[in-house]
């Protein structure tokens, strides 16, 4: 691409990948914010089985379209993101929810972070910094014990291991293209990146609210979901470290 970065380089080659279900009153919102942040980069809708307009309406703003047979959740559409990103030799992926409460102006953020060689994985947290992100208290409380319990497996300070908001460097690419976890990608991703030697950082986001739909989280889910979570990176634990092979 002919657009250059402000050191005269060129930009990395980057593919935002955009998990979507039922988000066609943001989705449109969400691709307009991003290419004004990051024009260098190519977007990726990843559709998943959504049965509304959300697919035709990306597909309408000129982005790239990969729609999943059915709602397989959002551990499989994002593997398939890497999938893409990985055959298509991407450098950096970067992760932004269609719900329009990640903030594409800070891509730029992340995208520096890997740049710099100071991670692989780069998490946008909400909770480094108070920025007015106000969480209900029942998912607080379950993410504050699930940050706990990671940090004690990373043996680093981690506050939001369940943010959808995060880029990957060409490793994380490339191993998340093969072992990405399907239940509970975002905190579990976390814990393989680690297990597999990659380096893992997060820096301060700024959260918004939703654009547009409704979220689906309630307190019981809350808790349900913290639960299963736990229990599956414990369990996880137990199997052998993933491997990257070298290209």
């Amino acid at each position: 691409m002919s657009e250059r970065g402000s050191t005269g380089q060129h930009p990395p080659k980057t593919l935002v990948i955009i998990p979507a279900y039922n988000e066609e009153d943001s989705i449109a919102h969400v691709i307009g914010r991003i290419r004004s942040a990051v024009p260098f980069a190519d977007i990726a809708v990843i559709n998943d089985g959504s049965t509304d307009r959300t697919a035709a309406i990306a597909k309408a703003c000129g982005v790239i379209v990969l729609n999943m047979p059915h709602n397989v959740g959002i551990g499989a559409g994002m593997q398939t993101g890497f999938i893409f990103a990985e055959r298509h030799g991407y450098e950096i992926a970067v992760q932004n929810d269609g719900d329009g409460q990640h903030s594409p102006e800070e891509i730029p953020l992340l995208i520096a972070e890997l740049q710099a060689d100071r991670a692989d994985l780069v998490i946008g947290s909400r909770y480094i910094e108070d920025r007015g992100y106000v969480t209900p208290l029942a998912r607080r409380v379950g993410i504050v014990i699930l940050a706990k319990i990671i940090s004690r497996i990373l043996k680093q300070r981690v506050t939001d291991p369940t943010s959808g908001f995060r880029a990957s460097n060409r490793r994380t690419i490339l191993l998340s293209a093969r072992f990405y976890p399907f239940d509970y990608p975002e905190p579990e991703a976390v814990v393989l990146m680690h297990r597999a030697g990659l380096r893992v950082r997060e820096i301060p986001v700024t959260m918004n609210p939703r654009y547009g739909g409704i979220s689906s989280i309630t307190p019981i889910r809350s808790a349900y979901y913290m639960i299963k979570v736990i229990l599956a990176i414990l369990i996880g634990l137990l199997r052998p470290a993933p491997r990257l092979d070298s290209e």
